[in-house]
């Protein structure tokens, strides 16, 4: 009776399956990433950026809520890459506590936060003038509620949070991306070539190395000036190195085995030694590498966000909207902060239990 051989990415998946850890982690990536993808169509403001300001109701705690007159400005423009990119706001949100007719002309109390009693305003609106009380009510008011809360500006926190994991997500991919590709292309030829050509790349790694990341990556910004581009480019350009170290020595070992030598003796040109022989065996360290520098690019972006320099206002980011609600940690609204704060950590501790998890399963040594 034949027995069914497996490969080693089946061993190694069998492996990751019964690590704990390593799935949980898996699972609240992908849960983040389809928040992120889907944000404006699960998001309650789903208007560009969730920018949908209402002063009068600001860092208001979760769970809140109020009246809300919605007011037609102008006629909806949605599309289809409304989904992705949000939409601009096409009503007038006004929180209200009364209402009241006064001579045909329907009539609004302010939301006060402080309970003050405010002198009713008129709806300057043509529905205010054309529709009675009952038919108004139908039409043009709804209770809201805020399930984070709101921010200082009054902005639904919820939707910010949504599309804030964007940012997130995005500078980690596309700044694995870029590390990628200048890493493993540096450190295969600087690991197969060796010599000078070796000796001048690894003058540059070190250099490279011996700079501190965040600063660095705040001159590039500045010399690039502050964009959401800026970002993913500079935090991309700094973490090519131990890319490059990694893969170098791990070409250095790869090239004396006997399927290089076998290559050789075929005639085939270095390109193809190198694609087609030597990299597609040395995945497994590059996959754990990539993993533990999505965790640190969320970071390096939470932190330049933090100081100003990574995505601008009003794009949400989990590190501006800290540093917008910082002050309020010592007050009785800390949730401003610690909310992001949350999401940030989740998100980073996930990707490093799976690096971990990475590490553990595609170690050839004990599958």
């Amino acid at each position: 009776m034949s027995r069914k051989s497996q490969s080693l990415g089946h061993l190694a998946l069998q492996k990751f399956k019964k690590n704990f850890w390593g799935v949980l982690s898996f699972t609240v990536i992908v849960i983040y990433a389809v928040l992120a993808l889907f944000a404006y169509v699960i998001a309650p403001d789903s208007t560009r950026n969730a920018n949908q300001m209402h002063l009068s109701i600001h860092s208001q705690p979760p769970g809140f809520s109020t009246k809300m007159m919605i007011l037609p400005i102008k006629e909806e423009d949605s599309n289809f890459w409304s989904f992705l990119s949000g939409s601009t706001s096409t009503v007038e949100e006004i929180p209200f506590t009364k209402l009241k007719s006064i001579d045909g002309i329907i009539h609004y109390t302010p939301f006060d936060p402080d309970n003050e009693v405010k002198p009713y305003q008129p709806v300057m609106h043509e529905w205010g003038k054309v529709m009675d009380m009952t038919r108004f009510r139908e039409s043009a008011t709804t209770t809201k509620t805020f399930l984070l809360g709101t921010d200082k500006y009054g902005r639904d926190l919820l939707s910010r949070m949504l599309i804030g994991a964007r940012i997130s997500i995005s500078i980690g991919f596309i700044a694995v991306l870029i590390s990628l590709l200048i890493g493993i292309s540096l450190g295969a030829i600087a690991g197969y070539y060796g010599g000078k050509i070796d000796n001048a790349i690894m003058w540059l790694i070190n250099v490279t190395w011996s700079i501190p990341t965040l600063l660095m990556v705040i001159a590039i910004s500045i010399a690039l000036e502050k964009s959401f581009f800026t970002v993913f480019i500079a935090v991309g350009l700094t973490m090519w190195v131990e890319v490059a170290r990694v893969v170098r020595g791990q070409v250095i070992v790869a090239k004396e085995y006997q399927y290089v030598t076998a290559a050789r003796a075929l005639g085939f040109n270095d390109w193809r030694i190198i694609t087609r022989h030597i990299l597609p065996n040395i995945t497994a360290p590059i996959i754990v590498i990539s993993a533990a520098n999505f965790a640190a690019a969320i970071l390096i972006e939470s932190g330049l966000s933090f100081l100003g320099i990574g995505a601008q206002p009003p794009m949400p980011s989990w590190g501006s909207m800290i540093k917008d609600h910082y002050q309020y940690i010592i007050l009785d609204k800390a949730y401003l902060a610690i909310i992001p704060g949350i999401a940030i950590m989740t998100l980073v501790m996930a990707f490093m239990l799976l690096g971990n998890a990475l590490r553990d399963a595609l170690d050839v040594k004990k599958i």
